[in-house]
């Protein structure tokens, strides 16, 4: 298990930001897209320039990284259910980050200097990129798990255990800057497209990563947000159900188009992976602790 210390102190592999155990549908989550929830720079400008120097010297060992745009998470409202049988409804705060940043500030040697002391978790990373994940836990027919082993060769947690996952991506609905038309109707479509998007995307990063069809898989349920403590890494995460049984799925792995982030697909037991959270980056482990979360309220229905 990651060790994750700050300002001396043992922390915890994660923290639950958001926990939605009914599961969310699409018309249940909507997104507020605006520059308000963009990055406040660090008035430590000698840290501020850490931020190209470490861009600039990576991308010397690599030429091949792409400074690409993300959506940085800003928080969120929750809004509950219960009321005149109203259903439960949670908005997402995103603004626009991009991966050199998150290089130079989540994972910046000093990324905990970039942090406020401050109990509101918005307030404390209002100086780091903090890009927002997402990862699927993915159920098969007979009710198994579908875990990745990372590769050796990628950037972060080289051969630890994860669900699928990436990014949902701004360019995919034709988000480069905040600059459009800002009218309320522009406004309500950017919205609506970011939203549509964080359903999307998952629901690609499966497909791409595993090697299964869109047409095998439900629809996403959104059952939350988990924070990886080292980093301070937001990821969100979904659950879908799998209409294929998990010998097929082990099939058509080995022809995944982003099978190369991966060594192996381990379809799992839900006791089994309990066991493999302790090879997870926090992130994943706040995700298996939502996951259980939604089983337990499914369990009590």
């Amino acid at each position: 298990m990651e060790k994750v210390e700050h300002s001396g102190v043992a922390l915890p592999p994660y923290k639950l930001l958001l926990s939605c155990p009914s599961g969310l549908s699409h018309s249940q989550v909507t997104v507020v897209f605006d520059e308000s929830f963009d990055r406040i720079p660090h008035p430590d400008i000698n840290l501020e320039n850490s931020i190209a120097e470490i861009w600039e010297r990576r991308t010397g060992e690599n030429p091949s990284l792409f400074n690409g745009k993300k959506f940085r998470y800003g928080g969120h409202n929750l809004k509950k259910g219960g009321v005149l049988n109203q259903e439960e409804h949670v908005v997402l705060h995103l603004g626009l980050t991009d991966y050199r940043t998150f290089v130079g500030t989540n994972l910046n040697p000093s990324w905990d200097k970039f942090l406020i002391s401050s109990e509101d978790d918005i307030k404390q990373c209002q100086h780091t990129s903090s890009p927002l994940g997402n990862g699927a836990v993915v159920e098969t027919s007979d009710r198994r798990i579908l875990v990745l082993q990372r590769s050796n060769k990628v950037g972060e947690f080289p051969g630890h255990f994860v669900f699928p996952g990436g990014h949902p991506e701004p360019q995919e609905v034709g988000i480069v800057s905040h600059l459009y038309d800002k009218d309320f109707k522009a406004s309500e479509d950017i919205h609506k497209k970011v939203s549509q998007e964080m359903f999307d995307s998952i629901i690609r990063e499966v497909v791409e990563e595993i090697g299964v069809s869109a047409a095998s898989l439900s629809d996403p349920v959104f059952i939350g947000i988990s924070r990886r403590e080292l980093n301070v890494r937001p990821t969100a995460f979904f659950f879908i159900k799998c209409c294929l049984h998990s010998k097929e799925i082990q099939h058509l792995y080995s022809s995944a188009e982003d099978g190369y982030e991966s060594t192996e697909l381990y379809t799992v037991s839900r006791d089994d992976l309990e066991k493999m959270t302790s090879k997870m980056p926090g992130c994943h482990h706040g995700g298996y602790a939502l996951y259980e979360l939604m089983v337990k309220a499914v369990n009590n229905g």
